[in-house]
């Protein structure tokens, strides 16, 4: 079992989910100047990255991995898009990204279960947590078909699945507190050093709520790839 992971800038990595998944990971680095396969292995994740869902011509590796997206959906081969990726996902099957109107939605934030969450294969047993949040587009229109799972205070779509197997999550399950604080230090936020204590202390939640949810993705990967 094998899981094809997008990453589009060296910051911007796997994080807890190189250990959570407990499978081999072909990560490729576009921004390198590796393209984007036409076809994922057993799974896909799409991470996350500084780039808007629609700038082609400052990152000409994303419509090939839009592509990537679509055809993994319809597919049915097993999907997690992250941020960046949850947003080219969207783009993709049809729904919209923009950006957001109330602004940066950064640091350790609430989110919070849908309905429809209680009986999903990843976000079952969730309620209210926090996540780590890094964005400042959002999805405001989701692609056909797609069942909303989590909701926020600033921005309402904060994740979905679509079809059986695809999942967009708008939120940093994947991120540690070292890499949240090499964000901060990057962007210069006036209010770096308040967030990034956040997030350290809520580290034990952060495990604690998004270790099982990457485990049951692996699991999904596994059910698929054994047919």
């Amino acid at each position: 079992m094998r899981i094809t992971v997008i990453e589009h800038e060296a910051d911007t990595g796997l994080g807890y989910l190189a250990d959570w998944l407990g499978t081999a990971c072909d990560v490729v680095r576009p921004y390198l100047g590796e393209e984007p396969p036409a076809r994922a292995a057993d799974g896909l994740i799409v991470l996350g990255g500084e780039a808007a869902a629609w700038e082609d011509e400052d990152y000409p590796w994303l419509p090939a991995t839009r592509d990537l997206l679509r055809d993994s959906v319809a597919d049915g081969t097993p999907t997690l898009a992250i941020c960046l990726g949850a947003q080219l996902m969207t783009l993709a099957c049809g729904g919209t990204v923009e950006r957001g109107g109330a602004g940066l939605e950064v640091g350790l934030c609430e989110v919070s279960a849908l309905p429809a969450a209680a009986t999903d294969p990843l976000l079952s047993g969730i309620g209210v947590a926090v996540a780590i949040q890094y964005h400042r587009d959002a999805m405001t229109r989701l692609p056909e078909g797609a069942v909303p799972l989590m909701t926020g205070a600033l921005y309402p779509n904060q994740a979905y699945r679509l079809g059986e197997r695809a999942w967009a999550v708008q939120f940093h399950p994947e991120t540690t507190p070292e890499i949240f604080a090499s964000w901060t230090a990057a962007s210069g936020l006036d209010s770096a050093e308040r967030l990034n204590a956040e997030v350290e202390a809520g580290e034990d939640k952060l495990i604690a709520t998004w270790r099982p949810m990457a485990e049951a993705f692996a699991g999904v990967v596994r059910a698929a790839a054994q047919g």
